[in-house]
């Protein structure tokens, strides 16, 4: 229901384009990562997603259960919350160890929480959190990165600057992209930087690719 939520919304609000480096989409049990710029691009990524025939369980933050009938929808098709900073973080990997294993895909966001700066510029993925090494280390499920780019242009900014942003979109329907890279898996000898700075590179890659087919303005960090 959320997948095709949000596929119906989406065209509402912006042009998306998908491509792959592959021409398909993630096979079932991969861990999908991508980078998180906007309020806004998780229906992105998931409507992207649903158009290559994947509709994931997704890591999202555990604040989103709180809110009325979001939370039971979330609940009844198996997303996960993630309680950060608190014991019952660990919750969540176990979750998603299960859903691999149950043969689901898994979406989630390595870098945590949204950037904090302002404007519309696309900028790259920050540092990632530990979460996805232990995860994939766990399971020996393919990695696979997806960049989305676009998004700011819905929703960034202070509340009345996203307010504004996402009352205007259906009228100026700015152009999003999102760029499936290529799966990886992980190195059993690698360590838990080496790891994540290879997902790292190869997410900033599939987020580079993204960006450049909107020729969007792109900061040099992602401060």
């Amino acid at each position: 229901m959320l997948s095709r939520l949000a596929d119906a919304v989406v065209p509402v609000f912006g042009r998306l384009d998908v491509t792959t480096d592959a021409g398909s989409g993630p096979i079932a049990g991969s861990i999908i990562i991508a980078n998180h710029t906007s309020l806004s691009d998780p229906a992105i990524v998931l409507t992207a997603l649903r158009r290559l025939g994947t509709e994931p369980v997704v890591l999202a933050a555990a604040g989103l259960w709180r809110v009325p009938l979001l939370g039971r929808v979330l609940t009844r098709e198996g997303h996960i919350p993630v309680h950060r900073g608190d014991p019952r973080a660990a919750r969540a990997l176990q979750e998603a160890q299960a859903a691999l294993a149950a043969g689901r895909s898994v979406l989630l966001y390595p870098e945590g929480g949204l950037p904090h700066r302002k404007g519309v510029r696309e900028a790259p993925p920050r540092p990632f959190h530990s979460g996805l090494f232990h995860l994939a280390h766990a399971t020996g499920a393919q990695i696979v990165p997806v960049g989305q780019a676009g998004a700011r242009a819905l929703a960034s900014g202070s509340p009345f600057e996203q307010v504004a942003r996402l009352l205007t979109a259906p009228l100026r329907r700015p152009r999003l992209h999102v760029y499936v890279g290529a799966p990886l898996r992980l190195d059993s000898e690698q360590t838990q930087a080496q790891a994540l700075a290879m997902t790292h590179s190869a997410l900033t890659q599939a987020w580079h690719a993204a960006a450049r087919q909107l020729g969007a303005p792109v900061l040099r960090t992602g401060r």
